[in-house]
Order: structure tokens, then C-alpha cells, then sequence
């Protein structure tokens, strides 16, 4: 049975395990092209994607039901909503039947610190992370093609997220390969906290078919950021359009010491900075807490 009401402190499981844990990590578009249009209206994308250490986390135990709790400063954002559109349920109710044989059962924590509707992946994270721990939890293949089509079903993003490392992402995000970074950049994310409906944002796309990114960045310093500042997020003007805050975020990023590259991520608000090292990277997360003291912000070394 699916049960996803609070449930009260303590033990839940009815059968006693080990825990097992996993991280959802945020998913932050350095740069996103899109690129055309199916005839089913889906979105051809070309994205450079990163995972900083900057997450939700997810916990579970077999039980003999399937129940989700959910706890953390982003929990209210998610109270009210109908579980069965919970990605981490729907990942769980997916795997269950993947898994066939006897019932399947967890009791699942979700500590939410990631921003909802905020253009980093957060339900999408949440969902790869739960794919990853119930695989671990119900002894499920991971590889198995159908985990790989269930992970696509639940939203382009959520196959990047199943991966978790930095990667270029192609289609409608099913084409992943992976890419190097230059070791040592930081990277500061802020979200005014204005929710940006990802629907909404490429509805407001003027253009459906842009060039696509030329090539790889390199992985030198220097020519990394110089190559991804000749990059672009063609969402960003649809959703500062939706979202005017979003101009002053980017410029408040901008204004930081040592920040090398502001953009939006994603659909947005979020907005990203990135720096020389993860220290000025925390510098700056301080320098816009105190000015925005209600923008969420978190730093972390780039990857």
C-alpha cells in the first residue's frame, strides 16, 4: 500500500533492517541550448551539467508498506501536494514493478534543502536518489534497461540526476556522456525563492532551434571559463521575463569578489556564480546572505 502521510517520530519499519542512504545532489545547467522541437513538443536541449555538493538526502528501511516523509527547511513547500505526484513515490511505485515478485516495501525519509520549481533538479534529484537506494534496498540491477526508461518517464532531468557527475546532455536528455572540469572552482548558488513553473518558461521561448554548444570546454582553467562565458542559457530570458528578480540576482552574483561567470540555471530562479576556489565561493554565499538575508544560498566546490 502507498501511504505518504506525516508519520510520527521514531521507528517506522515493521521490519527491522539496516538503513541505507543516498544524496540528491543539485543539478546546475553551466550552460543550456535549446536546440529544437519534437513534433510531441518536447524540447531538444544541449546542456553542460554539474552536481555540487549541495543536496537533498534520502533515507530508507524495508517495510512491509511503501510511506514517505518528508523533513527539512524545504518540507513546507511540499505539504499539501497529492502523493502521486511525488517523484520519489512515482520512482518507488516504478521500481516496485520492475521488481515483481513478493511486494515491495520502504519507509523512505526525504530531508528537503533544495528549493522547489527553483531550475536545479531538486524533485528530479530526489527521484535518482531514490532510484539509486531502493535498487540498493530491493536488490534491483541498476543497469537494467527498464530503470534507465522508468528514470526518462519521470522527467528529462531525472536520467542526468541518476548519473550525478559532471556531463553533456543531449535529445530531450537522454544522451549522456560524461565531461572533465578543471579542478579547484568553487560555485555559489541563490534563489530569491520565486518559483518558476519550468512549463511556463518555454512557452515563453521565442526562438526553438539555436546552435548548439561547438564543442567539450577544455579542461584548462583559464579556457574553461572563457569557453562557457561564450555560452548561453536560452532560458534565461523567458524567465527573467516570468521572473524579473532573476536580473537582480544574476547581478548581485556578478557584483561579488572574484566571481568569473553569473547565469541562471535551468529554468530558473536559480542563478549561479563561479570562482576561483571554493573559499571565494563562500565569501560571496556570506556577502549576499547578509544583503538578502530571505535568499536561499549555499557554495561548494564546483565539483
Amino acid at each position: 500500500s502507498l501511504d505518504a502521510r506525516p508519520m510520527p517520530p521514531g521507528p517506522e519499519s515493521r521490519i527491522h533492517s539496516t538503513i541505507l542512504t543516498e544524496t540528491a545532489r543539485a543539478k546546475v545547467n553551466l550552460a543550456l541550448h535549446v536546440t529544437g522541437r519534437r513534433q510531441d513538443g518536447f524540447h531538444l536541449l544541449d546542456t553542460l551539467v554539474v552536481f555540487p555538493d549541495v543536496a537533498d538526502r534520502l533515507s530508507a528501511t524495508l517495510d512491509d508498506r511503501l510511506a514517505l516523509r518528508v523533513e527539512g527547511p524545504g518540507a513546507p513547500a511540499l505539504a499539501g501536494a497529492d502523493a502521486r505526484d511525488n517523484l520519489v513515490l512515482r520512482a518507488a511505485v516504478g521500481l516496485a514493478a520492475i521488481a515483481g515478485g513478493a511486494p515491495r516495501g520502504a519507509s523512505i525519509l526525504l530531508e528537503k534543502y533544495l528549493p522547489v520549481a527553483a531550475g536545479i533538479g531538486g524533485g528530479s534529484a530526489d527521484a535518482a536518489a531514490a532510484i539509486r537506494l531502493l535498487c540498493r534496498l530491493w536488490s534491483i540491477d541498476p543497469s537494467d534497461p527498464r530503470v534507465g526508461a522508468l528514470a526518462l518517464s519521470l522527467g528529462a532531468d531525472v536520467p542526468m540526476c541518476l548519473v550525478s557527475r559532471p556531463l553533456r546532455a543531449g535529445g530531450i536528455g537522454e544522451t549522456i556522456r560524461p565531461v572533465s572540469l578543471p579542478p579547484g572552482l568553487g560555485i555559489l548558488l541563490v534563489n530569491p525563492g520565486v518559483p518558476v513553473p519550468t512549463a511556463h518558461v518555454f512557452r515563453g521561448l521565442q526562438h526553438h532551434a539555436n546552435p548548439p554548444i561547438p564543442a567539450d570546454p577544455p579542461v584548462d582553467r583559464e579556457a574553461f571559463l572563457a569557453a562557457l562565458g561564450a555560452l548561453r542559457n536560452d532560458l534565461e530570458e523567458p524567465a527573467r521575463a516570468a521572473a524579473p528578480v532573476i536580473a537582480a540576482v544574476c547581478a548581485g552574483i556578478a557584483g561579488t569578489a572574484g566571481c568569473r561567470l553569473a547565469r541562471m540555471s535551468g529554468s530558473g530562479a536559480t542563478c549561479f556564480g563561479l570562482y576561483g576556489d571554493p573559499s571565494a565561493a563562500a565569501l560571496a554565499a556570506s556577502r549576499i546572505e547578509a544583503d538578502h538575508p530571505t535568499w536561499w544560498v549555499a557554495a561548494a566546490p564546483l565539483a
